[in-house]
């Protein structure tokens, strides 16, 4: 007999899509204060009680795509094999591709990346959630890297490095259409600090 979880996770699935679907339609349309979460199930058609079982809240929705991402990093974490980084260099050079892998999944919609942050930016509660989710990635990444076996001090170091070279990027222009070559050409820079290089090394 099969088993009717797979069925249960496919409709927990769709449900969550059409709740984030309906949100960004309304929050377009509308704005954000314009919109309940009442109006946001109605239109998903789900009951509040569906939407509070995949959102805390409204804001939440707002960054229902960062949430995957996190998951992303802890199955890349699961995944991949890397030995420890030995050193603060090491640590910044394993999360580099780590970040532009993220980097890149954010940015395959460049209209919708855009609105997510013209969004935010009008908001300062949602400026506030964001900051709060950055923090959850530099800590995902410096979770990352102690899985491996890294020293925690060198983790959390190469974390927040890595997170101030997005961070860096979006606050010079956070264009999605050159996001990723933007941050990767700031890793280059932050690796280049001790070398005395002059030019951003190549992936």
């Amino acid at each position: 007999m099969t088993s009717p979880r797979p069925l249960v996770e496919r409709k927990r699935r769709q449900a969550r899509a059409r709740i984030i679907e309906a949100a960004q339609e309304l929050f377009h349309e509308r704005g954000f204060d314009g919109v309940s979460v009442g109006d946001i199930a109605e239109r998903a058609e789900v009951g509040r009680t569906t939407f509070f079982r995949h959102f805390v809240d409204k804001q939440e929705v707002v960054f229902a795509k960062e949430q995957e991402l996190l998951e992303a990093i802890d199955a890349t974490a699961q995944a991949d094999g890397i030995p420890a980084a030995r050193n603060a260099t090491e640590a910044v050079e394993q999360l580099r591709p780590v970040l532009l892998a993220v980097c890149s999944q954010a940015a395959a919609d460049p209209a919708g990346y855009t609105r997510h942050f013209q969004l935010v930016e009008q908001h300062p509660e949602l400026r506030a959630r964001d900051a709060v989710k950055m923090q959850q990635f530099a800590d995902k990444l410096g979770d990352l890297l102690i899985d491996r076996g890294s020293d925690e001090a060198i983790a959390r170091f190469a974390a927040q490095i890595a997170i101030a070279c997005y961070q860096a990027v979006k606050r010079l222009g956070n264009d999605p259409r050159t996001l990723v070559e933007e941050i990767r050409a700031a890793f280059g820079r932050v690796l280049a600090l001790g070398t005395g290089a002059t030019e951003p090394q190549a992936e």
